[in-house]
This record gives C-alpha cells, structure tokens and sequence, in this order.
C-alpha cells in the first residue's frame, strides 16, 4: 500500500525542489549549453572575438588521428578500471559480509580510500611508485623490473588504471555490500541444506540477485573512468610520457587550458557527453535484459 503526500499549498512543493533545480541549471544544463555554443564558434587564444564555423571543429576533431587514439585508449582505461574496481569490491564485500568481530571496524578501513580526493590519492600512489625515491618502484627494481613509468608509456597506464580503480572500489564494496547484507539468509539456508557448497550458493544465488547491484555500478565505473580519473591522471602522469595516458577528458583540458583551442576543446567536451549518453543508453537497452530484479 502506498502512501500519496498530499501538500496544503501547490506553492510548496515547486519551493522544495528549487534549490536542486538551480544547482542542476547552473552546474550542468548551464555548463553543457556554453560548451555547445563554443563548439560552433572559433575564438582566438584569448576569448576576445569569436566566428561561428558551423561544425568545423567537430569535422576537425573527428579527422585528427590523435583524437581517433585517444577514443580507444579511453575506451581500454574505461574498461580496465571498470573491471579491477568490481572484482575486488566484490570478494572484499563478501569476505566483510562473513566477519562476526570487528566487522564495523574492517567495513569501516574499507571505506577510507573513497574520502580520499583524486588528486590526494594520485599523490600518494606517485610517492609509492616514482623512480629513485618511490618504495615500491626500489621494490620492483630489487627484483628485476626496469620500472620508470616516467619514460615507459605501458607502465604509466598500468599504474594509473590501477590508482582510479583502487580510488573508486570503496564506494563499489558500499553498494556490494548491502546488497549481500538485503539477500534473505533463508534462501542461503535452503541452499546448504540441499548440499550445495558455498561455491555454488554464490554462483546461483548470490550473484544473480546482486545483479541489479553490479548493472548500477557497471554504468557508475564507465562514468567515474571517463570524468573522474582527471584529477589522479594530472597528479600522477599529466598525460604522458608522449601522451600514452591522455584520455578523452583530460585532452578537452590539455586542448583547451594549454594549447587555447577553445572551440576544439568545447567540441571534444561535447562528444565526449554524447559519448557518455550513448553507451548509458546502449547499457540500459540491452544488459539491463539480464538483470534480474527479485
């Protein structure tokens, strides 16, 4: 039975949800309109006189063979961190979900990278790592590996996949979490006394009902790898070396703050929404099929 909030005034409701109207308005349909009026026009370095060129700077973002490389080692970082966030915020969320003592203080350890900003957590990964004076990289030396990610291009995407994914799998453990926390134990139960073994309870069971769960933070992770890597990729590598870790959005920043390409940098900002939208939309109308909602 559901429950209908009846407001005394037709005024109050509109009042409620202004404030996150005008955030909406001013942080992103605000944004999103400047940058497709950016895109028809080209402005000197300077921002003082603009022309409107129509689509001539999609056309020439779309003909640069840089622009057609960076698609594609977007869509290989997207796809890395995507998958090496989930899996261990996974098995960290059943391992948690298991623990009888301390488990607040274990969820709650878990927890912490995800309070730590992008950029913080770039810095503190870069200590670990960076040659000469990083921990680790004395590490892997000790041990045989030529590490510089500073010269090596491969080992530079390597470490900043590895930063966005361990930055972003605090908040896929929450999610998994209570999800495993919302799956009757009767079900499980039934399960063990049919003799099946913890392998299997999870593989027929578990895992099917945490799929509503996973589909989220499949769209989520794509998201974050797309947007929200900027700060751990400016911290760590800004780009290099020879532009083997630019991703699509840091290029919109490189484009448009360093080189002052603005009406490039608004076009690439576009389709790189457009983009975005797309696989969202791909993912909702054809995984969401199998997801199963209980």
């Amino acid at each position: 039975m559901q429950r209908r909030v009846i407001f005394r005034g037709r005024l109050l409701p509109y009042v409620l949800v202004a404030p996150q109207l005008a955030v909406t308005l001013v942080f992103f349909f605000w944004p999103a309109a400047q940058a497709f009026w950016q895109s028809v026009h080209r402005e000197d370095a300077f921002g003082l006189s603009s022309r409107f060129v129509g689509f001539a700077n999609f056309a020439a973002v779309l003909g640069d063979p840089d622009y057609v490389d960076t698609v594609l080692r977007t869509a290989l970082f997207s796809a890395a961190v995507t998958v090496l966030a989930l899996a261990p915020s996974l098995l960290l969320a059943v391992m948690a979900d298991r623990v009888a003592k301390g488990a607040t203080a274990y969820k709650t350890v878990l927890l912490v990278p995800y309070a730590v900003a992008p950029a913080v957590a770039g810095v503190l990964w870069l200590f670990l790592f960076f040659p000469g004076v990083g921990v680790l990289a004395f590490a892997l030396r000790a041990l045989g590996i030529d590490w510089n990610y500073l010269l090596n291009g491969g080992q530079a995407m390597l470490l900043v996949i590895v930063v966005a994914a361990w930055k972003q799998i605090s908040y896929n453990f929450l999610f998994f979490l209570a999800g495993l926390q919302s799956i009757p134990k009767s079900l499980l139960e039934a399960a063990s006394i049919d003799g099946a073994g913890a392998t299997r309870r999870f593989w027929t069971i578990v895992f099917p009902l945490l799929s509503p769960t996973t589909f989220f933070l499949v769209v989520v992770d794509i998201v974050y790898a797309f947007f929200d890597t900027f700060g751990v990729i400016h911290a760590v590598t800004a780009g290099g070396p020879g532009k083997s870790t630019q991703i699509l959005v840091y290029k919109v920043f490189y484009d448009g703050v360093v080189a002052l390409d603005l009406g490039g940098s608004a076009a690439q900002s576009v389709i790189l929404m457009a983009i975005v939208i797309v696989l969202t939309g791909l993912q909702f109308r054809y995984v969401e099929r199998r997801v199963h909602y209980g």
